[in-house]
């Protein structure tokens, strides 16, 4: 029998119920499915059901496992099985695949925020459905107002519609995880270059969230002249007193905008 390993995150998914809201979530398309964390395969076979498959497991011993039980299907070229970290592939700029593909995966907490930001930027990643820590997925899923609203949420909701599918509680899994979990989904939007987030854009985010419960105003005047956070504030009609999670998604498109007119 093999036993999760602690070293990489490892809680197996025994809720077939939980299973079947990931399968009912999966778009029904052409596209590959890409699963990361393979696992035991118990989701890898709902998956070949639906499509050709490219799996991903960095434990060497599951992998030994997942070439046993799918002999089958890696001969007739349904599931193409990769051993190793998928992140010493999916690098910065390098797509997963070179075709439109769908992804699915169970992440563990380490690399959860990671892996959906390359989803988010790699153009081929058409759609995720992800089970992850709640935590991480509030920060996904946050809308403006809310304490969880972060770049994160910015990032994530301007390229996608994210939507909450199931909470997952520590007992659909084996062994028991110290914390809850979700699934949910990204569809990525269908937007022009000009309309995608680039690192700029990023690196505004970064610096507007930096403290978090300071005044939006205080965290750009580290990084930015006065007299641009002001011209901004008064262009906008921002309220000097408002907090980086009180404005809305649009807003922060604005002060790009503002600040791209600058560097120009």
């Amino acid at each position: 029998m093999i036993k999760a390993k602690k070293k990489f995150g490892q809680n197996f998914l025994k809720d077939i119920n939980i299973l079947n809201e990931i399968i009912k979530t999966i778009p029904n398309d052409q596209n590959k499915i890409v699963e990361i964390g393979a696992g035991l395969g118990d989701l890898t076979v709902h998956l070949l059901q639906i499509g050709d498959v490219v799996a991903f497991e960095i434990d060497e011993e599951l992998c030994s496992f997942l070439s046993n039980r799918f002999k089958n299907e890696i001969l007739n070229n349904k599931l193409k099985l990769i051993c190793g970290n998928v992140l010493d592939i999916w690098k910065k700029d390098q797509p997963l695949l070179e075709n439109n593909y769908k992804l699915i995966a169970n992440l563990p907490y380490y690399i959860a925020t990671k892996i959906i930001m390359n989803g988010l930027e790699d153009k081929f990643c058409k759609n995720m459905v992800l089970m992850i820590q709640k935590e991480v997925g509030n920060k996904f899923l946050a809308k403006s107002g809310l304490s969880d609203f972060s770049s994160l949420s910015i990032i994530a909701q301007s390229v996608c519609d994210i939507d909450f599918v199931v909470d997952v509680p520590p007992t659909s899994f084996e062994p028991q995880p110290k914390v809850n979990s979700v699934v949910i989904s990204f569809d990525k939007l269908n937007l022009t270059d000009e309309q995608n987030i680039d690192q700029n854009f990023k690196e505004m985010l970064n610096f507007a969230f930096l403290q978090p419960r300071q005044t939006l105003y205080k965290n750009l005047s580290k990084v930015l002249s006065q007299n641009l956070v002001t011209e901004i504030f008064d262009t906008l009609q921002f309220n000097r007193s408002i907090r980086p999670h009180q404005l809305d998604i649009k807003d922060y498109h604005q002060i790009y905008k503002i600040l791209k007119r600058h560097k120009s």
